[in-house]
């Protein structure tokens, strides 16, 4: 690919040096020249003319925006480089040559602040104008027309020094993460000699979907959960345990992933297996080898090397189960993939499989898509703590202006303390997505804080802060199924694993599967005092009480709530079952203990609204630490038994606020035999707040692992009702009509659907005007 100097070709080479080493300070004279270069480097188009109509300006520079205020003034601003649906790119020109001086910003823009400057001199240093430059385009993001979805990608753009990617593939704009991670988001002007990093940033221009991780590993997550699965039914057919064999299977996944992120020989498993094929009676006694000195550490025969300590449980006392060539093959031909990026959802498709279909039933185990997790971790978590991040980072920038550079770095230090220290709660956990979203995040902004803490105190400044890390400890989850408490420990422990050395250049400490408890096996909402034991009800003589349906019936005398863990903020997706269906769906007895130990709660009222009105009741409890809380529920949590529950906290003396809301969201196939139901995001704090309703407004490839959803949004005082306005769940009938009106015969429930051959009992096709009556 080659750049143009007038009518000459430039070279990737020419280029590079043609830009490199000015003095700058010209951003307004040489961005657009530049950027126009660099589109022929990259093979990609040139940018349109602007039109004087803004609406035809997809791909343009200097693309202006509006933002409206609450006053109704508007502030305007103008995209350097914009491209509809791709990227917003933000371009700066520092004045220093090799340093982070920069002039300050001349253009408006929607921050109303300039970058300033920085100690002449002085390398290691926050950018201030980059990160001003971030802010900005994150500011024009937002501002887009409303027709115009939320760009995958921001770009900022240091004039011949440097190009930073931030990414948000979510389609809320709201929570832009250095892309792919900490240690490789800046892409320096030298660093384009690079054939891959050219493929990345043309990647950005025409396809910047393709570079979303989770469509990236979606493909080999269900190819390898295939072939898993082919191993388990076949062990499960041997008469080996279900439990026994996820276990098993997990063990090997694990195996495979730390082969590939480098904590174990490169292709040393693969190896292993490779000899296995020769003498498949060899299998159990390697892997059962292999397994017993990751357990403690020390030298691997079959590996070859000195191991770490993985330690942990899942290690502890494991055994291989006996596999067939073929078996074997199947997990050989497994360990190809790469699992540096393993998508741990095929955690969750491993426990689905070992779930038989009534007991999934039961459990309302259905497992929300990535996207949709995303969209409740980053409104309820990431939201707050990059906000408390702005605050210290702005702390560190102005102590870096009275040249405290030590201040400075305490500042960044107090953050990362502070971030290592938060706790996250999921109480129907599954097999720990929100939660492993939770930690994923949270660890990119780690990365994010380290970058800034290296470029003020260089790498002594990130050895110092080697234990200041977000870690699995931090994440709790309660949940009913052992087998599923297992998988999101593991699940935890991966994503740690996987974004720490993304993050750090030093391996884990061992060990590096920590065994803490902090997924437990237990009842969110019931606790008794002589669990699991039921009580026969008698009567004053003794004898058994029992009712017209189960001939027992079961009393509590010591129901009572348990205690949740202590959090910052709790997400989760609750069992989906209603509240006509709490009874049949759930073991013997356990409606009436549920409803003895929530009285406040109406028996009609869906299961999902225990857990949120727990959740808000500890939001404003005296002296709690809980910030916020997002669940995902049924949309029937607009019905009337839902609301009365979310009423009763948004008007209390210590009211609750909604700050987002999405009443109707669609749903995926989670699994082949998921419930087609509309689900709803809801997302509270204590206080009065105003909050966002986002509406659906198109949605498409809903059977695919990226649903593609666009939003319209409304700001405002969201109703329990899930409205902005008049809070006509509230109104009551006016007593001039009473009993002068009737709606008359309504039919009510499923008692009035007739299967298609009873219709033809009764007439349908035969008796004329039946029709009418009889309808699909």
């Amino acid at each position: 690919m080659r750049g143009t100097q007038g009518n000459r070709s430039l070279g990737i080479s020419e280029f590079v040096a043609r830009w490199s080493d000015r003095e700058g300070g010209q951003e307004r004279a040489n961005y657009s020249l530049f950027l126009t270069e660099f589109c022929d480097v990259l093979g990609v188009a040139h940018p349109d003319p602007a039109s004087a109509s803004h609406e035809m300006n997809d791909y343009v520079f200097e693309r202006r925006v509006e933002r409206r205020m609450v006053d109704d003034r508007s502030e305007v601003g103008r995209i350097d480089l914009y491209k509809r649906g791709h990227f917003i790119l933000e371009a700066k020109q520092s004045r220093q040559r090799s340093g982070f001086e920069a002039t300050a910003n001349s253009q408006g823009d929607l921050f109303k602040s300039n970058a300033g400057r920085a100690h002449a001199g002085e390398l290691n240093t926050i950018d201030h104008l980059m990160i001003q430059a971030r802010r900005q385009a994150e500011r024009y993001a937002a501002a887009l027309p409303a027709d115009h979805p939320y760009p995958p990608f921001l770009m900022v753009c240091d004039v011949g020094r440097v190009l930073e990617l931030y990414a948000d593939f979510s389609g809320n704009g709201r929570h832009y993460a250095q892309f792919p991670d900490a240690k490789t988001f800046r892409i320096q002007l030298a660093d384009l000699e690079d054939p891959q990093k050219r493929n990345l940033l043309r990647a950005v221009w025409e396809d910047p979907f393709s570079l979303d991780p989770a469509q990236q590993t979606a493909k080999v997550t269900r190819e390898i959960a295939g072939r898993l699965a082919t191993i388990s039914k076949a062990l499960e057919g041997r008469d080996f345990k279900p439990r026994s064999v996820a276990i098993f299977l997990m063990r090997c996944l694990f195996t495979m992933f730390v082969e590939d992120v480098g904590l174990l020989r490169k292709k040393g498993f693969t190896e292993l297996l490779d000899r296995c094929l020769d003498d498949p009676r060899r299998f159990t006694f390697e892997i059962d080898d292999l397994w017993r000195h990751m357990d403690r550490g020390g030298y691997s025969p079959g590996i070859g090397e000195r191991l770490l300590r993985f330690n942990g449980k899942l290690f502890k006392n494991a055994t291989a189960l006996p596999l067939t060539v073929d078996e074997i093959q199947l997990l050989r031909d497994a360990s190809d993939a790469d699992w540096c990026d393993l998508e741990p959802a095929i955690f969750g498709t491993l426990f689905e499989q070992a779930l038989d279909s009534n007991e999934r039933k039961r459990l309302g185990a259905h497992y929300t898509p990535r996207a949709y997790v995303e969209r409740v971790v980053n409104a309820t978590i990431i939201e707050p703590l990059m906000q408390d991040w702005i605050e210290y980072q702005s702390a560190a920038e102005r102590a870096l202006r009275s040249g405290m550079r030590t201040a400075a770095i305490r500042e960044i230090e107090d953050f990362l303390k502070h971030l290592s220290s938060v706790r996250v709660l999921d109480p129907a956990c599954g097999t720990g997505n929100f939660l492993y979203v939770a930690l994923r995040r949270m660890k990119q902004l780690e990365g994010e804080v380290l970058k800034q803490l290296h470029d003020i105190g260089g790498d002594e400044a990130v050895a110092k802060a080697e234990s200041l890390s977000v870690k699995p400890e931090q994440f709790f989850g309660m949940e009913l199924n052992g087998r599923a408490v297992e998988i999101a420990e593991l699940v935890l422990w991966i994503g740690y694993i996987q974004w720490h050395l993304r993050t750090r250049t030093t391996v884990p400490p061992e060990p590096v599967i920590g065994s803490a408890d902090h997924v437990q096996e237990k009842d969110a909402l019931i606790t008794w005092a002589d669990y699991p034991y039921w009580h026969l009800k008698r009567d004053r003589l003794g004898r058994p009480v029992s009712d017209q349906q189960s001939h027992e019936v079961y009393a509590f005398p010591n129901v009572s709530r348990p205690d949740w863990p202590i959090a910052d903020f709790i997400v989760g997706n609750p069992p989906f079952i209603g509240g006509k269906d709490i009874r049949g769906r759930l073991p013997g007895g356990y409606a009436e203990a549920l409803w003895k130990a929530n009285p406040r709660i109406n028996p009609s009222a869906d299961f999902v609204m225990y857990w949120w009105d727990r959740a808000a009741e500890l939001l404003t409890q005296k002296g709690t630490r809980l910030r916020r809380f997002g669940f995902v529920t049924t949309n029937s949590i607009t019905q009337v038994f839902q609301r009365r529950v979310i009423e009763q906290h948004l008007s209390a003396t210590s009211p609750v606020s909604i700050l987002l809301a999405i009443p109707d969201h669609p749903w995926t196939k989670a699994t082949k035999d998921a419930a087609a139901v509309r689900i709803a995001i809801t997302i509270a704090a204590a206080g009065e707040h105003e909050g966002i309703l986002r509406q659906v407004v198109s949605e498409d490839e809903l059977d695919s692992d990226e649903p593609k959803i666009i939003f319209a949004e409304r700001q405002g005082t969201i109703n329990a009702d899930l409205t902005i306005g008049a809070k006509l769940d509230m109104v009551t009938g006016l007593m001039a009509n009473e009993a002068i009106c009737y709606r008359g015969v309504q039919l009510m429930g499923a008692g009035f659907i007739v299967t298609r051959s009873k219709a033809v009992e009764l007439g349908l096709g035969r008796r004329h005007g039946l029709g009418r009556y009889i309808r699909e």
